[in-house]
């Protein structure tokens, strides 16, 4: 997903307005935004973008998904002070929110690999509207998983459409409709229902709102051929007890929707 200008045309008009007298500063200057907590770097390709839209030069940058401690450099720029100061704090904001995204995901990521080598750990498509492309980068930075990026990406049969349909029916329907290059995924809520999606056609398995246990339980129901993935409700001090369950995935919509923003300062 890659940041058009119209996106950034969008963000400046949102915080300039239509009459910007505070930023009316003559000269050049440099700035520099700065980590004031530890965290993962993010963000920075969308700082990139609305500075250069603003004809800022971007001089150099942290490199994403790095770790950073309260006082380095993420990024530093040139240009007009005018322009400068018109663009730090748009920028500032995208660069603290994915960086808060990415540093969510490194401690889920971190949590999981106590328990498990392999076990992935993935976003959802709970993003904030607009910002979907920056979100998900961000879980990448920070060792995470994409999931689906819309729902062109995988057919997934949810709980609703096993109430309409059935869960065999509502497969059957899907997977007849589906391309031999796309995935067809299955919610189930029990144990017992989760070899029933297998043998009906679902490549991967969502064990939804399951405890640990009941997870481990349909895991050991799946064959190896099947993905099972973890899903509902589950935040980063739950991922070790998950981890240990067996799943090929723990998908999480807390690292978008939850995540506290990281810490950034600017200053010229």
């Amino acid at each position: 997903m890659p940041i058009e200008q119209s996106q950034v045309e969008r963000w400046l008009r949102e915080d300039l307005g239509h009459h910007d007298v505070t930023n009316d500063v003559p000269g050049e200057t440099t700035g520099r935004l700065v980590a004031t907590e530890p965290g993962v770097a993010a963000g920075l390709d969308a700082a990139r973008a609305v500075f250069e839209y603003l004809g800022v030069e971007l001089a150099d940058a942290a490199e994403v998904g790095t770790r950073v401690e309260a006082g380095d450099r993420l990024l530093r720029v040139e240009g007009t002070a005018r322009d400068v100061l018109r663009g730090e704090r748009v920028a500032a904001n995208l660069v603290g929110h994915a960086s808060g995204v990415a540093t969510a995901t490194r401690a889920a990521v971190d949590a999981a690999r106590r328990e498990s080598d392999s076990v992935a750990i993935a976003a959802t498509r709970k993003t904030t509207p607009g910002l979907r492309g920056i979100e998900k980068r961000a879980v990448v930075a920070g060792g995470g998983d994409t999931h689906r990026l819309d729902l062109s990406h995988m057919v997934m049969v949810k709980e609703n459409h096993v109430a309409e349909l059935g869960l065999e029916a509502a497969i059957a329907r899907f997977r007849d409709r589906t391309s031999f290059a796309t995935k067809l995924e299955c919610e189930v809520e029990t144990p017992a229902d989760a070899p029933r999606a297998a043998d009906a056609g679902a490549d991967i398995v969502l064990l939804d709102n399951m405890s640990p246990d009941e997870t481990a339980r349909a895991v050991d129901l799946l064959d190896d051929e099947t993905l099972a993935e973890a899903s509902g409700g589950i935040g980063i001090d739950d991922v070790p007890a998950y981890a240990a369950t067996g799943v090929d995935v723990i998908s999480m919509g807390s690292l978008t929707h939850s995540a506290e923003q990281l810490d950034v300062s600017f200053r010229v």
